[in-house]
């Protein structure tokens, strides 16, 4: 399907020229702001599915918070009651409580192993919630791929649909597990320590409670610079993996039109911007971690000397300055470990953005009531319809056709003449603006779009085999098919025959891109594929164009195989192909200028003449 795809539009984008394998060339992408609020809202409506899973890993991640921050007042405890020992001892007024000093620390290792236990807990249920998660939006994304009108992809590289799919999922994945158990353990831990403080010194915990301030506005500060490079690195890895998957793809073709330089250069472009915006944006969230580590050893070192002044005056222990020290660093390291995660999150948001972009993107539309035909014979009827890609640009502009059941409609014209727009809007891919297009008596608008598209099989120009055995790939017309009927479809496709010369014969493996088949053979698969599916209705578009003459012969058999009793559109160049069908409608410039038999068209010495007698001269 090549004529029309030209003419598809895509979203409105910058214009820059064309790179090679048709690609954009080089040109800045301009960033808007992101929504992280809607986006963290829409990304916890996900989270909300598994809330009993999150409420126990949160209740756990706290409790090991808990049971740690207890620790340093536990140990102050011993420190003080040691120091009263050993003074007692010099004094000669008693001595060191070893037993109360044991029983102490063996409970300060429960509580250390306790909140380790819980910790392990709370990772294991979190790691849980975060998988399914991923798993659940790649489902969500992979459906969706299914509903995408043609449209959609005609605008976005297929590198960028699939960056969403891996990248921005795995970075959401790894993310997610991240922040939410960080978040979570940050916050009780800033509590927690806050109130032990509390308990400790008030003078001591207001020192440390200024520096709050410092903090937040660091964190806002390098949120809102690095935020618009953190999405500008998504969107440049989505670009980097279009362009090398295309170019992994059209590699023959560059290198035959010598344009591997250019492609180079067109990769080296993006690349350098994804590596400046990776470069700022990690950069500037990086220096959250040092500017937060010198606001906190600044109140550190405020402690340590309000702290002795309290001590010199009899108004703290020596265990509570040895305590509240712990606190500090304890104090300190969630509110780093806050900064680091707002960084996460930033990767987080930009990545999970870009997948709900994809999930919000517009579906194709369906009936209200969708309806099936009892019966199913092929009969399909084109009424003065009318369609363009774009409202100021008509493709068809009054098309009428009325193919019966088991009849061969061949549809020949010049390339742009609209051939291939007819089997798009056959196949809903897009839909009519004008009059109406009825399969078995029925509005294909009223269809539904899978039992519709059921009506038919197709046998493209362009091959499609997947990386499998010959066997599943013709099974892939009809997936519960035995084998038997497999091997009969190919009998009947004229393949059989080279099939048992292949190592391994139906079993012969097909690699990724099927070039350890030749062109006539992958056709000869593709119109097995066909003839197992055994629907109403055929579509051939320009199915022997890449094949030499003998081949073409062979694979014409095949067809004719094929459209016996089926209701068949065939889209040739080679009108020679054509000359057994009961109708050929000519197009020019999206109208039907001539219509009836091959040898009727011949005898009226119109467009389609002169197109027949054409193909002679250019062979003379």
């Amino acid at each position: 399907m090549a004529d029309e795809m030209s003419k598809t539009v895509a979203p409105k984008r910058q214009a820059r020229p064309a790179g090679p394998m048709g690609r954009r060339g080089p040109g800045r992408v301009v960033e808007k702001p992101k929504d992280f609020k809607g986006t963290m809202l829409k990304l916890l409506s996900y989270v909300g599915r598994h809330k009993v899973a999150v409420f126990f890993a949160a209740a756990f991640a706290m409790a090991s918070v808990i049971f740690n921050i207890v620790g340093p007042k536990v140990l102050g405890q011993v420190t003080t009651k040691l120091f009263e020992g050993l003074v007692a001892k010099v004094q000669g007024t008693g001595a060191v409580d070893f037993g109360w000093i044991g029983k102490t620390l063996l409970l300060l290792l429960g509580l250390y192993l306790t909140s380790s236990t819980c910790n392990l807990v709370q990772g294991w249920l979190m790691t849980g919630v975060t998988q399914k998660i991923c798993y659940r939006m790649r489902k969500e994304i992979a459906q969706k791929i299914t509903v995408i009108p043609m449209s959609y992809f005609n605008g976005h590289s297929k590198g960028d649909v699939l960056s969403r799919i891996t990248n921005d999922v795995d970075t959401l994945g790894q993310s997610l597990n991240q922040s939410v158990t960080q978040l979570i353990t940050s916050i009780t831990q800033i509590i927690g320590v806050l109130v032990m403080m509390l308990s400790i010194s008030l003078p001591l915990t207001g020192v440390v409670v200024v520096t709050l301030p410092v903090a937040a506005v660091i964190m806002g500060v390098m949120m809102h610079f690095s935020q618009p490079y953190f999405r500008e690195q998504q969107q440049v890895l989505g670009a980097v993996n279009g362009i090398i998957e295309e170019d992994f793809a059209g590699q023959n073709v560059i290198q035959v039109f010598d344009r591997a330089d250019a492609s180079v250069a067109e990769f080296d472009e993006k690349n350098d911007r994804l590596f400046i915006s990776g470069w700022r944006s990690q950069f500037l969230s990086g220096l959250m971690m040092p500017l937060m580590s010198l606001v906190g050893n600044m109140g550190y070192v405020a402690v340590v000397v309000v702290g002795a002044q309290l001590a010199l005056t009899g108004n703290a222990t020596p265990g509570d300055i040895q305590s509240f020290i712990q606190y500090v660093r304890n104090f300190t390291q969630p509110v780093q470990q806050l900064a680091n995660v707002s960084n996460t999150m930033q990767s987080m948001a930009a990545a999970t953005e870009r997948v709900f972009e994809f999930l919000a993107a517009p579906e194709e539309e369906q009936a209200a009531v969708p309806q099936i035909p009892e019966k199913r014979q092929g009969h399909v009827e084109f009424e003065h319809v009318k369609f363009g890609y774009s409202p100021d640009k008509t493709i068809i502009h009054d098309f009428t056709c009325d193919a019966l059941p088991g009849q061969t409609v061949a549809i020949v014209g010049p390339t742009g003449a609209g051939k291939t727009t007819l089997i798009k809007l056959l196949q809903r891919f897009y839909d009519v603006d004008g009059g109406s297009l009825r399969v078995d008596g029925v509005d294909v608008r009223d269809w539904d779009r899978t039992a519709l598209r059921e009506q038919f099989a197709m046998v493209l120009q362009d091959t499609w085999l997947f990386n499998g055995t010959i066997r599943e790939n013709i099974r892939y017309g009809r997936p519960d098919a035995t084998d038997e009927e497999v091997e009969a479809a190919a009998k009947a496709a004229r393949c059989d025959h080279f099939i048992h010369t292949l190592a391994g014969g139906y079993d012969f493996m097909i690699n990724e891109e099927g070039t350890n088949l030749s062109q006539g053979q992958r056709q000869l698969v593709t119109i097995a594929r066909a003839v197992l599916a055994d629907r109403p209705a055929l579509i051939l578009d320009e199915a022997t164009s890449n094949v030499d003459t003998r081949t073409e012969e062979l694979i014409q058999r095949a067809m004719d195989t094929l459209m016996e009793g089926r209701t068949s559109f065939v889209i040739a160049h080679r009108l020679s192909t054509i000359r057994n069908a009961d109708v050929i409608l000519v197009l020019r410039d999206g109208d039907i200028v001539e219509e009836g038999t091959h040898e009727e068209l011949l005898a009226r010495g119109g467009f389609y003449a002169e197109l027949y007698n054409s193909q002679f001269e250019e062979a003379a």
